[in-house]
């Protein structure tokens, strides 16, 4: 009898043994979890959803609604319709305006991170040369509308001119200049 006490003793002891080592490697998972998850930046999901429909609240404009066009580092670009006036615009929103989005995939898009693609000012740039009639949305809530003239360095200058006429020097009535870190939205019309 003795002997079994030792027996049930030494297996329980053992037992006690698995579950704390057990206990230990669930725990070293779930850190080496939270310390992956630590490091997905925004963008690296938003490459997830490319091509998916979205919803993203932008500072100074509300809610926006489209489907996820293309992304590079700080912009995306949405075919949005819906909650803008014009539906079926695209709409080019830096990624430091956009305040919350809805309808992420948990998992990150297979290329990381959209660090190859043109930076903010390249695809203002590619706007301004298409010379488009745009209107751009601040992150106060304001909108000026016309043609980019130029893009700079941190700032670009829009002549501003009525949305349905291109841009003459008869029309225009002056230039504004928005600092990117102002801009909210740039959307063609």
């Amino acid at each position: 009898m003795g002997r079994m006490r030792w027996e049930d003793l030494f297996a329980d002891l053992e037992a006690q043994q698995a579950s704390l080592e057990r206990l230990e490697r669930e725990q070293e998972v779930a850190e080496h979890t939270r310390a992956e998850r630590g490091r997905i930046e925004l963008e690296h999901r938003l490459v997830a959803a490319e091509g998916q429909g979205l919803r993203l609240r932008v500072a100074g404009t509300g809610w926006l609604v489209g489907r996820l066009l293309d992304l590079g580092p700080g912009w995306l670009l949405l075919h949005a319709g819906g909650s803008l006036p014009g539906r079926g615009r695209e709409a080019l929103v830096p990624v430091g305006a956009v305040t919350a989005v809805e309808g992420l995939p948990r998992r990150v898009g297979e290329h990381a991170a959209p660090g190859r693609r043109p930076g903010l000012r390249s695809a203002l740039r590619a706007i301004s040369r298409d010379r488009a009639v745009v209107r751009i949305h601040d992150r106060g809530g304001d909108h000026e509308t016309g043609t980019i003239d130029a893009v700079l360095a941190d700032h670009l200058d829009l002549a501003r001119h009525p949305d349905d006429t291109a841009r003459r020097g008869e029309a225009v009535r002056g230039v504004v200049t928005v600092p990117f870190a102002a801009l909210a939205l740039v959307r063609r019309l």
